[in-house]
């Protein structure tokens, strides 16, 4: 395994009694694209806040390639970059000297700079956009804007905090396009949406974060193991020692649900299905409905986290 970019060791943080973030340890290795989900207030962002040295722990430490995060260590923190939640753009600058102003807070000049923020304009589809005032801007453009403005300074580490929220499916694509390409390009990228399919498809490892605390973390294949697929089915009669049979199938589980489906609980729903559909075949039983459903990772996040609505 590469070596690590960012360790997390034991790190806690309190706001009065609340834990908003509680002994969580955890490592992302050198060119890992790595997902971070939790609820709304399971301390998702109090921990990027941390990771990035915007915010002070209680306890713990973080290592950013191998060294102590310490908030005076400039230019270990130059290593980091942060697409914070809320935008970071101001409004009466143009896009091209939005860029500009960030690229020189970390101390870039000239036609290095000028030539970062082209290819950055580029990369998120702004280069048509560069003069306009960023305030005049559709959200999913100050989205785009302000994923370049975290990256402008060739961060080694970079911090999504909910990159996509409430852009528009052409601005979404482009986010994805940036990520991918910034990831196979080699930079580490922690990624949180509560957009569990965009988790699902751009990161092969995910941590699941809640009350503070790391209830989870493991590749995705391994994490969806958690749960069982399902097959449901409907038929109009069904005899008895197929239903013994279906019972005892992969090692599931069979039940009627009270509007007339049946459900086989099992750990390999594409398997049982090829089995039912011979067995329903041999005994001439008519079906009026056969489906699967597979564990998918918003499933996996509800069974740990809980279906209750937070605040």
């Amino acid at each position: 395994m590469p070596a690590p970019v960012l360790e997390v060791k034991n790190l806690g943080k309190r706001f009065g009694d609340i834990h908003a973030v509680d002994g969580v340890t955890l490592t992302v290795a050198a060119g890992e694209l790595f997902g971070l989900l939790g609820p709304n207030g399971a301390g998702k962002t109090t921990l990027l806040s941390i990771i990035s040295s915007l915010l002070e722990a209680d306890r713990g430490e973080v290592r950013i390639l191998g060294r102590v995060l310490r908030r005076q260590d400039r230019n270990l923190r130059r290593s980091i970059g942060i697409v914070p939640q809320e935008l970071a753009v101001y409004g009466e600058l143009s896009a091209r000297e939005n860029l500009l102003f960030f690229g020189e807070l970390y101390g870039l000049r000239g036609r290095a700079l000028e030539q970062r923020v082209d290819d950055l304009l580029a990369a998120v589809g702004l280069e048509d956009r560069g003069r306009q005032r960023a305030g005049t801007f559709s959200g999913g453009m100050k989205r785009r804007l302000n994923l370049a403005a975290g990256l402008v300074h060739g961060p080694d580490l970079v911090l999504l905090d909910e990159p996509t929220t409430g852009v528009d499916p052409q601005s979404r694509n482009r986010i994805f396009e940036e990520v991918r390409r910034l990831n196979a390009a080699g930079v580490t990228i922690v990624y949180t949406s509560h957009y569990m399919e965009e988790v699902q498809a751009l990161c092969p490892r995910v941590g699941i974060i809640d009350h503070g605390r790391l209830i989870a973390c493991d590749v995705l294949p391994e994490l969806l193991k958690k749960l069982a697929g399902l097959v449901r089915f409907r038929a109009a009669a069904l005899p008895e020692a197929l239903l013994d049979s279906i019972a005892r199938l992969d090692g599931g589980s069979l039940a009627q649900r009270p509007d007339g489906d049946w459900e086989l609980t099992c750990g390999s729903p594409r398997e049982a299905l090829l089995q039912l559909v011979s067995w329903f075949s041999e005994h001439d039983v008519a079906l009026t409905k056969l489906e699967i459903e597979e564990p998918n990772l918003e499933r996996v996040f509800l069974h740990l986290t809980g279906r209750g609505l937070r605040d």
